[in-house]
This record gives C-alpha cells, structure tokens and sequence, in this order.
C-alpha cells in the first residue's frame, strides 16, 4: 500500500516528464493491481480496460449450491482516485435477483461502505461479493421488495432467482473457452518447469 502510494505521487511529478514515463507508471499500476485482485481467485475473472487503468471488467461465476450456480455474472470495478483509502466501487452489469443487489446493480455489503480498511484487498471484495451471492443478508436489504418476498417464500424466492440466472447470466460458452486455455496454459507452464 505504502508502495502504491509512493507511485501514485510519484506519477503525479513526474506527469510534466512526458508519455513514456507516464505509460510506463500506468502500466505497473495496473498490473500490480490486476495481480492482486486475481491472483489465483477461482470463479473470478478480469480484464483491464485499457484506456483507464483504475477501470476493470469482472465476471463472477455463481457459486454452487445456490440459485446462481450455472451463472456468468458481469460486473465493474472501478478504483477511486482516493484508493485504497476509500473503498472500490463494484456494480453488477448482469440483472441478478438478489435482496442485497438493486435492478442498478448496486451492491449493499458493509466492506463497500463502512467497513472499509486499506488493508483489504480487491481480492478480498470481490470473495465477499461472491460470499453475498451464497447468503443473502435479508436484515440489510438494498431491494426491500425481493428481500420480503424472499422471508415470506423462500422457495418461491429462490426459484425466481434461478430463473433470473438462466435467463440473464448464461455465458458458459466463454467461460469454458476461458478454463480451457487457462489449464492449458498452467499445464503448459508445469511441464516448463518439471523439464528444467
């Protein structure tokens, strides 16, 4: 954190100095950042917009066991110019029938908000949020409409919520493209080393 900080400053100087450095300085934001976010995280995937490095396109897979399982969540994450002291802003762009998910695709979780630290990770957001999909926090609804319909017949709820799911996030064609080329790529990467 001190060390993106130091950068971050650092950029600001040395804007005057010209594009090269200015590139450079973005490029390792961006890649310091995108390593910790995704460093290993299973069911979250992201890719940089290459215009803006604070700006990332995220797709969360729905965890198993829930009425998301099956489902390919489309979701941005963007990084405020006070980060990491104030929190990342995550939105869900895929409609997700949710109590603590709003038809913006606003998020109600306490770490967003008031439970902010800078010594957690985006990785760590992005596990909560994965965690929210998996139990919904009906006493801290941001749509009150689907959490009383969700006390009054969860079953009922839940059968909605899948076919939500079916409906607006089935885009498993690209996600096994996506696991394909990444085994591949790490059994390429082990056998690279196993033959040193």
């Amino acid at each position: 954190m001190a060390c993106y900080r130091k950068l971050k400053d650092s950029l600001k100087i040395q804007v005057s100095c010209g594009w090269r450095w200015n590139n450079l300085c973005t490029k390792f934001i961006q890649e310091l950042i995108f390593n910790q976010i995704f460093n290993t995280v299973v069911g979250i995937y992201a890719e940089p917009n290459e215009q803006n490095y604070r700006h990332f396109y995220v797709k969360i897979a729905g965890p198993t066991e829930t009425p998301y399982e099956g489902g390919l969540f489309d979701c941005e994450l963007f990084l405020p110019d006070e980060y990491p002291m104030v929190p990342p802003k995550v939105l869900f762009r895929t409609k997700i029938y949710h109590p603590n998910i709003d038809k913006l695709g606003r998020i109600c979780l306490d770490i967003l908000k008031n439970k902010w630290s800078p010594a957690l990770q985006i990785r760590s957001v992005l596990l909560s949020i994965q965690a929210l999909m998996s139990l919904p926090n009906l006493d801290d609804p941001l749509d009150q409409e689907i959490a009383d319909f969700w006390k009054a017949d969860q079953e009922g709820a839940i059968k909605r919520a899948k076919e939500w799911t079916l409906q607006y996030a089935s885009q498993w064609d690209w996600w096994f493209e996506f696991a394909q080329t990444t085994c591949l790529w790490n059994m390429k990467q082990t056998i690279n080393i196993n033959s040193r």
